[in-house]
Parts: structure tokens; C-alpha cells; sequence
């Protein structure tokens, strides 16, 4: 596919390959195939080397084709043991450069080992276990210029996705699809669902809300909000996760890290309506993510009051956003969730919006 690219667990993937088949046959693979869970993939290997009698060391490098991505040419290690077998035939962990989850485990997701499942277990000798300690020696560094942390990965890059072909676009061409999809839906139904990331699409299934009337929006929040008035939507319901949407009610209508990133700003300011504490509100400013600083005000039996206020505060921002841009009113319901899709708070129409929406 012209200028497409792999994410991230392929070529993580593809030196576990690499470094197994150099371990058992000893030869240097210089492209390795892999089950891309669909579709396959023929990936570069950069180096191989046995590093001893049981282990082997193999690098590729990420290419993510035309996208503009921060982790292009990144060099990407596989670190692979063959042991005794200790209970289970494929182990991967992260190593150096891999993120860690906020209760301390590798950011190594879903796609990632389902991959490492397809493309490697049929190798892994009878009565071993294959250990893969997957090394982003640039990783830790690179996390710095990302949002990582707001979404709860410590430390280091995650192997996230859900396929493994990194489509170009551009955000101007990521909006036009957005808004392409929100004109077809709003011809057969006029309650659509906005859902910010796949977190929001988890959160919709399981409150059963239909995939026909879901528009997943990325950042372009107030840009999408217009398109509905002025597509004259009678209602939407916003999904997200609380350190997106919460943005909107400091009326931050891009939720892009790079446009603002106003968000723990946001919530000492709201805190600011039930405390005169000055100590408990600094508290939020020195917070590292969204997750801990709602933690925080869970210990102090704030959260609840904060947020829900947050989220009166989120949705009259947005129907006057619309209601500025394109002279209509649009009724709008928020649902905030934290990074593992418990809803931790919504506004008051949002069980109408939800019901509309089921038989």
C-alpha cells in the first residue's frame, strides 16, 4: 500500500522473529514474514547475533511510511531466551524504553501479543518457553515529547494498536473523514454519539449504544460540534476519556496535546469552586497525570463533586460553541471516563441521550 507504514508491535514483533529463527538455525534473516492478524508483512532486519547458547539479540527499525510520526527510524530490539518450560510457552515483557502502566506493568497491549502469539508460538520448540524482552533504547526519551504520560504510561513508548498498518494521513485529512462520516450518519438519525479514542468505542459497547450512529472525532472536538448544528443534529452525546474531554471546559475546543494542554490547570480552577484549601489545590497542579489527580481528589471525597461539575461545565461550553458558530442549538450530553473505561462521571441528560438510542 503506497506509503503506509507498520506500527509499532510489527517491527517489535518482526526482531523476535528474527532473533529466534538466528537462535535455532543460526542463520541472519535479512527480511522476516509476519501475520499482520489480517493481511502480512515483510519487515527489514538490521542485525542478528547470538549473544549466548540459549539467547539471541535481533534490531529493526520503525517505519511508519507517510505519517508523521516521532518514532520513525527508531531502532527496535528483540531480546529473546529459550528456557526449560516454567508454565507458559511465550513470555513478553518490556524492557528498557517500553512504558509501564501506572500499576506497573509493561504497556505492551492487546494487538501486540496477539501478534507475538500468531507469529511465534508455532516456533518455539516442544517443553521451552521463549522469554522476548522487547528494548526501545530511544524510548524513554522519545515518551517526552508525547501525551503518554496523560493517558497513564510511565517511562517509556507502549506497544498500542489495533492492526498493524500505519495508514498516512494528515490531520486536515483525518478531520475531512470525520466530517464525511458525520454528514452520512446525520442523513438516516439525528442523536449521534461522538467517541474520543478506542477507549470511547469500548465504553459505547458497553453501554450498547449503536455503531451506526458512533462518529469517532480524535481531537477535532469543536469543529465536529459546528458540522452537527450545522447539520441540524438534534442531539450529541460526547464519550471520552476525562484528560481529553475535560479540555472543553476550559474551553479548549482541539484536544490535541500540541494545540493546549491545559487540563490539571482546568481541574484546580474547578476544585477552586468547593475548597478555599489552597494546599489541596496545588496538590492537583503537582500531579503527573489526569489518573493520579483524580486519585487525589478521591482521597479527599472531592471527586465526585468535581467532576460532575466538570461536566456541567464541558457541556454548557460546547452548546454555546455551536450555538456561536452555527446559530442553532444542539442538545449535548457528556459521559468522563478514567483510562480503564470506568465512567466516573455524566451530565444529567445523558441517560435521555443513551435511551434514545436503544429500542
Amino acid at each position: 500500500m503506497e506509503n503506509s507504514g507498520y506500527t509499532l508491535p510489527v517491527f517489535a514483533v518482526a526482531a523476535a522473529k528474527a532473533a529466534l529463527l538466528h537462535l535455532q538455525q543460526r542463520q541472519s534473516p535479512q527480511t522476516v514474514e509476519l501475520d499482520l492478524l489480517p493481511g502480512d508483512a515483510e519487515i527489514p532486519i538490521e542485525q542478528v547475533a547470538v549473544l549466548d547458547h540459549n539467547r539471541a539479540l535481533a534490531i529493526t527499525r520503525s517505519d511508519p511510511g507517510g505519517n508523521l510520526d516521532l518514532t520513525r527510524n527508531t531502532p527496535i530490539w528483540a531480546d529473546v531466551t529459550l528456557d526449560p518450560f516454567s508454565g507458559e510457552s511465550l513470555s513478553l515483557v518490556g524492557g528498557e524504553g517500553i512504558g509501564k502502566t501506572e500499576q506497573g506493568q509493561a504497556a505492551i497491549y492487546h494487538y501486540a501479543r496477539s501478534l507475538a502469539e500468531t507469529n511465534l508460538r508455532e516456533l518455539i520448540p516442544q517443553g521451552k518457553t521463549l522469554r522476548v524482552a522487547i528494548i526501545l533504547p530511544e524510548g524513554r526519551q522519545l515518551a517526552k515529547r508525547t501525551s503518554n504520560e496523560a493517558f497513564g504510561v510511565l517511562e517509556g513508548l507502549s506497544l498500542l494498536g489495533t492492526h498493524g498498518i500505519a495508514q498516512p494521513h494528515t490531520a486536515i485529512e483525518s478531520l475531512n473523514h470525520a466530517k464525511t462520516r458525520l454528514q452520512d450518519i446525520a442523513k438516516q438519525q439525528s442523536d449521534l454519539i461522538f467517541c474520543i479514542g478506542s477507549n470511547g468505542l469500548q465504553v459505547a459497547e458497553r453501554l450498547q449504544l449503536p455503531k451506526t450512529a458512533i462518529v469517532q472525532v480524535g481531537n477535532w472536538l469543536g469543529a465536529l460540534l459546528v458540522e452537527a448544528g450545522l447539520r441540524q443534529v438534534r442531539s450529541v452525546l460526547l464519550l471520552g476519556y476525562h484528560g481529553k474531554l475535560v479540555k472543553l471546559a476550559g474551553k479548549i475546543f482541539n484536544t490535541s496535546s500540541h494545540i493546549a494542554d491545559g487540563k490539571l490547570e482546568i481541574l484546580a480552577a474547578a476544585l477552586a469552586q468547593h475548597t478555599d484549601d489552597v494546599k489541596l489545590i496545588r496538590g492537583i497542579l503537582d500531579c503527573p497525570t489526569m489518573a493520579k489527580a483524580y486519585q487525589y481528589l478521591e482521597q479527599e471525597n472531592l471527586a465526585d463533586r468535581v467532576f460532575q461539575d466538570l461536566c456541567d461545565r464541558i457541556r454548557q461550553n460546547s452548546q454555546a460553541y455551536v450555538q456561536k458558530y452555527a446559530d442553532t442549538q444542539l442538545e449535548i450530553g457528556v459521559i468522563l471516563f478514567e483510562r480503564q473505561g470506568v465512567i466516573v462521571a455524566e451530565s444529567a441528560i445523558a441517560p435521555q441521550l443513551i435511551a434514545r438510542h436503544r429500542p
